[in-house]
C-alpha cells in the first residue's frame, strides 16, 4: 500500500512545527544557562537564591569535568536510593486510597534506576502498583530531576567545544536549578493545564467502581495523570501512570494531545542544537547538527509508514470465498488506537524512540517486522535523532567529532570541530563512549537468549522471540523504556539485569563523554587554515549520517539478521509467529 499524500501531509505539519519552536526554544535556554534575564526571572530568581543559600552553594564557583560529574552521580544516587525506599514503604505512605502494599525489592529497584536514569522502563502496571504519592513524589519527581540532569550535562558539555583554554565546564548544581526553575516546571504546569482542558484527568479520587448493563463489575482507575503526563514527554521521561501508556484516553485523548505530545517530546532536543550554535558563535553549526538529525528522523519514518501501510500480506490469505488484500485491510491495525490510525501511530513511534521517551501511543510488539525494526534502530544508534533531552545533543556531538577525525584521515590532516584539535585522547573518550552501549544491548541479549531464566519469559517463538529480547535491552541501555509487549519482563532475571543495563547506558556513557568535554575545554581553538573540513555544509551533514548508519550497521546488523530481518522474509514466505 503507497503512502497517500494525507500521511506526507501529517508528517510534514510535525516538522514545520517543530522547526517553528525550534529557535524560540533554543534562544530561551541559552539566556536561562547564560545566567541572563528573562521574563520568568522576576518570578524565580528570588527562588534560585534562596536554594543556594540554604544549600550552601556558590553560584559563583564552577567546576571541572571531575567534580561536574562527581557531583552529577552523588545527586543521582542519591535519588535512586530515596525513590526505592518510597516505593518499598508505600503502604505506610499518605495518599494511598487504593491501599497497595510495597513493591518488590527487585522491581523496586529496576524502577528506582530506570526514572534515575530518564529511562521511565515500567516493568509493572502503573494503575495497579503505585500510589499517588509514589506516582507524584517519587516518579514524576525524578521527570523533572533526571531530565534536567541530562540537559545539564549537554550544556557542560557543549561549554567544553566552545571555550577558549579553561578548565572549568559550569557548576552542576546552578545548571540543575535553572533547567527545573525556567524550563521544566513553567512549561509542565502549562502543558498540564492545556492537557487537562482537552480530558486529561487530574485528581486524588479512589478508582471509581461502576456496574455494566450485563452485571458485571468495572473499576476505572484514575488519579493525577495530567501532572505526570507532559513532563514524561517534555523531559523524554515516557513513564505513563497506566499500563497503556499514551494509548489511553486519559492520557492522551484526542488529535490535538497527540500532536502537543508528539511536539513535546522534540521540543528542548531541537532547542538545545540551536543552542549550541549561538554557544559556538556561528547558528550554522547548529542548524547543520538539526539537519542530520532530520534526514534520519524522515528516513525512519519513510522505512516504517509504508511498511505498516502494506501490513502483512497473509492477510490475502484469510478467508475461503473471499481473498483480503492488505488495502482492503487498511494496512496493519493492529495495536493502534483507531482515534490515530496508522500515519499518527507511526510518526509517535518513530519520535520516542528517536528521542529517549519511551512514551507509546500504539504497541511496537504488534508492528510489522520492519515497522518494529526501525523503532529498535533509533534506539541503538543511541537516541541521538533528536534524542532524549541533553543526551541526544552530547550523543550527536560525539559522531561528530568521530566524522571530522575520518574527514582528517582521508586528507592526512589533525581534525579538528569547532576551532579545537581532536587528538589521540579525545578519541579514545569518543570511541570508548560509542562501544559502551552495543556491549551493553548485544551481551545482556547474547546472556538471556542463552539461559532458561531468559527464553522462559518469551511468547513468541522463534525470530520475533529474539527481537522481543533485543527490544528490552535496547531500551534499557538506550534509556528510551518502550517496550516490546510480548516479553514478561516483571521476573527477577530481568528486573535486575535491565535495571543495570539501565545505569550502564546512563552513567557509564556520560563519564568519558564528560572526559571528552573536560579535554576539549583546556584546548586552544585555532583558526580554520586551508586544510580544515567545514562543518557547517551539506558535505559534513552527508559524512555525519554516513557515519551514524555505518557505525550502527556494522554493529547491530547480524542481530538484526537474526530477528526481524529473517521475520520479514518469513512473514513474505507466508510464515508467522
Amino acid at each position: 500500500m503507497p503512502v497517500t499524500v494525507n500521511s506526507v501531509v501529517q508528517v510534514l505539519a510535525y516538522l514545520v512545527l517543530l522547526l517553528l519552536i525550534t529557535k524560540p526554544m533554543g534562544l530561551y535556554m541559552l539566556n536561562v544557562f547564560s545566567g541572563k534575564r528573562t521574563w520568568l526571572t522576576p518570578v524565580f530568581a528570588p527562588v534560585e537564591r534562596l536554594f543556594y543559600r540554604l544549600c550552601g552553594i556558590n553560584a559563583e564557583k564552577e567546576q571541572k569535568w571531575y567534580e561536574y560529574t562527581i557531583a552529577m552521580l552523588l545527586f543521582s544516587a542519591a535519588g535512586m536510593l530515596l525513590l526505592y525506599i518510597e516505593q518499598r514503604t508505600q503502604q505506610w505512605l499518605p495518599l494511598n486510597p487504593q491501599g497497595f502494599g510495597a513493591v518488590e525489592p527487585q522491581l523496586a529497584f529496576n524502577t528506582a534506576a530506570s526514572f534515575t536514569s530518564n529511562t521511565n522502563w515500567q516493568a509493572y502496571t502503573g494503575e495497579q502498583t503505585m500510589s499517588y504519592l509514589t506516582q507524584m513524589m517519587g516518579l514524576a519527581f525524578h521527570n523533572f530531576v533526571s531530565a534536567a540532569t541530562g540537559i545539564a550535562l549537554a550544556v557542560a558539555f557543549v561549554r567544553g567545544l566552545t571555550r577558549r583554554s579553561t578548565q572549568h565546564l559550569g557548576n552542576f548544581w546552578v545548571d540543575l536549578t535553572r533547567c527545573i526553575l525556567y524550563i521544566l516546571l513553567p512549561f509542565s504546569i502549562v502543558g498540564a493545564l492545556v492537557l487537562v482542558s482537552q480530558g486529561v484527568v487530574q485528581n486524588f479520587n479512589a478508582y471509581t467502581v461502576v456496574h455494566t448493563l450485563d452485571g458485571a463489575t468495572q473499576i476505572i482507575a484514575q488519579g493525577p495523570v495530567a501532572s505526570q503526563e507532559f513532563i514524561k514527554e517534555f523531559g523524554t521521561n515516557g513513564g505513563g501512570f497506566f499500563n497503556a501508556n499514551s494509548a489511553h484516553p486519559f492520557e492522551n485523548p484526542n488529535a490535538l494531545t497527540n500532536m502537543i505530545e508528539m511536539l513535546a517530546i522534540f521540543a528542548i532536543p531541537a532547542g538545545l542544537v540551536y543552542m549550541f550554535g549561538k554557544m559556538a558563535a556561528d547558528t550554522r553549526q547548529g542548524w547543520a547538527i538539526w539537519a542530520a538529525m532530520a534526514l534520519i528522523f524522515v528516513l525512519g519514518v519513510a522505512v516504517a509508514l509504508p511498511a505498516e501501510q502494506a501490513g502483512n500480506p497473509q492477510l490475502a490469505q484469510v478467508g475461503a470465498n473471499q481473498q483480503i488484500t492488505a488495502t482492503q485491510a487498511g494496512g496493519n491495525m493492529e495495536g493502534k488506537e483507531v482515534r490515530f490510525g496508522i500515519t499518527q501511530s507511526v510518526l509517535f513511534a518513530v519520535i520516542t524512540t528517536d528521542a529517549s521517551c519511551g512514551a507509546v501511543n500504539g504497541f511496537h510488539d504488534s508492528y510489522t517486522p520492519i515497522g518494529g525494526m526501525v523503532p529498535l534502530t533509533n534506539i541503538a544508534l543511541g537516541e541521538i535523532i533528536f534524542g532524549g533531552v541533553g543526551s541526544g545533543l552530547y550523543g550527536m556531538l560525539i559522531f561528530a567529532v568521530l566524522a571530522v577525525f575520518i574527514a582528517g584521515l582521508m586528507v592526512g590532516r589533525t581534525p579538528e570541530y569547532l576551532g579545537k584539535k581532536i587528538e589521540q585522547k579525545e578519541m579514545k573518550m569518543a570511541a570508548l563512549a560509542i562501544l559502551i552501549l552495543p556491549a551493553s544491548i548485544l551481551g545482556f541479549t547474547a546472556i538471556a537468549s542463552v539461559l532458561p531464566v531468559g527464553t522462559s519469559s518469551i511468547l513468541n517463538p522463534g525470530p520475533h522471540g529474539l527481537s522481543e529480547m533485543l527490544y528490552a535491552y535496547t531500551s534499557g541501555t538506550g534509556n528510551n523504556g518502550s517496550a516490546f509487549a510480548g516479553l514478561s519482563a516483571n521476573t527477577p532475571f530481568y528486573n535486575w539485569t535491565i535495571g543495570f543495563a539501565m545505569l550502564v547506558g546512563r552513567f557509564a556513557f556520560v563519564v568519558p563523554v564528560m572526559a571528552l568535554a573536560g579535554s576539549l575545554v583546556r584546548k586552544r581553538i585555532v583558526p580554520a587554515g586551508l586544510g580544515t573540513f567545514p562543518t557547517t555544509g551539506p558535505l559534513f551533514v552527508v559524512l555525519l549520517i554516513g557515519v551514524v548508519i555505518i557505525v550502527g550497521a556494522l554493529t547491530y546488523f547480524p542481530a538484526y539478521a537474526l530477528g526481524p530481518i529473517v521475520e520479514h522474509l518469513q512473514m513474505l514466505a507466508g510464515k508467522a509467529y
